[in-house]
């Protein structure tokens, strides 16, 4: 047995519960994992919000997305994409669905090893953004002498989409509050607060002129200064602003008709922990919370004003 959060209802923080469950055995190509930290995402609570559906049938719900701990037990043929698992490994996991507990047990395909100058809360928070921000390097191209706009850059993905833009060698001009603006300089970047006149203040910014976006917050604002900036609309990606398709520029993720980059995000592992390792990389981990807060955790998140990442440690 092993303590869970699960949802019993669908609403809002308030219907999750503390509860103990069973961890299966680990059948062929599974192994079970003591999760050490989880990190509570935006997606965590849309599943049993009712916005994605409120099927009674999937009460009660397991909750988490993705986590980083130990091997506790293998299966016959488990093996992950780095190769076989053995009791012991410090891993991450991606997807970790029903992350959020004391113990689970996963299949072996979404396991890498974490490595050991990665902490555990920086281990279990930053794949899934992470593969997104990947994503979008990969769709715009994004590389030496280019200028990338971020739109949202102090954001779960928007500050992973600076750091890598940067750290591939373009020059990257961050759309975010004031209050994110030294951080952003610390990455290299050069902010610009959004709002009225944004596409001015990015031109003062880039005089050499805009090569790509990366919008991750959706707006009419941040797409139509893309739009205005950007001669080459599929150099303009945006993982949120799904009604804007058929301007022509690049939609990812699991939005109606966005490109799900399967592939990319599946190996994005392999770019974004060794950067956390060297140090090319940071995830800002602002809380951490006990698994039995996991309510708490959530309404942190939800109320767009957590300043970084959110863990849960069982």
């Amino acid at each position: 047995m092993t303590t869970a959060i699960v949802a019993t209802a669908f609403g809002g923080p308030e219907v999750l519960s503390v509860v103990d469950v069973d961890v299966p055995a680990p059948g062929p190509g599974e192994v079970t994992v003591r999760v050490v930290a989880a990190s509570v995402n935006p997606i965590d609570h849309k599943r049993f919000s009712g916005t994605m559906g409120a099927d009674p049938a999937r009460l009660p719900m397991r909750i988490g997305s993705e986590a980083a701990g130990v091997v506790t037990a293998v299966g016959p043929g488990a093996e992950g994409p780095a190769g076989p698992l053995a009791v012991g490994d410090e891993v991450v996991v991606y997807p970790a669905p029903g992350a959020f507990a004391g113990e689970l047990t996963v299949a072996a395909r979404n396991v890498v090893p974490k490595p050991a100058d990665v902490s555990w809360e920086e281990a279990a928070a930053v794949l899934l953004v992470g593969a997104t921000a990947v994503h979008a390097l990969e769709v715009v191209g994004a590389g030496a002498g280019d200028t990338l706009v971020v739109h949202g850059a102090s954001g779960g993905v928007g500050s992973l989409v600076t750091q890598l833009a940067l750290a591939r060698g373009a020059a990257v001009v961050a759309t975010a509050s004031e209050r994110h603006h030294e951080t952003l300089r610390g990455y290299g970047a050069v902010p610009v607060t959004y709002g009225a006149g944004l596409a001015d203040r990015i031109r003062r910014a880039a005089p050499s002129g805009v090569d790509a976006a990366v919008d991750t917050v959706g707006t009419d604002e941040a797409v139509d200064t893309s739009l205005e900036l950007v001669a080459d609309r599929r150099r303009i990606v945006s993982i949120a602003a799904f009604g804007r398709a058929s301007e022509g520029i690049a939609l990812i993720g699991g939005g109606p008709g966005a490109d799900p980059g399967t592939e990319i995000r599946s190996n994005a592992w392999r770019t974004l922990l060794p950067a956390l390792a060297d140090g090319t990389l940071r995830v800002v981990v602002a809380r951490t919370f006990p698994l039995v807060e996991a309510a708490e955790a959530i309404a942190l998140v939800e109320s767009g004003h957590a300043g970084g990442k959110v863990v849960l440690r069982p």
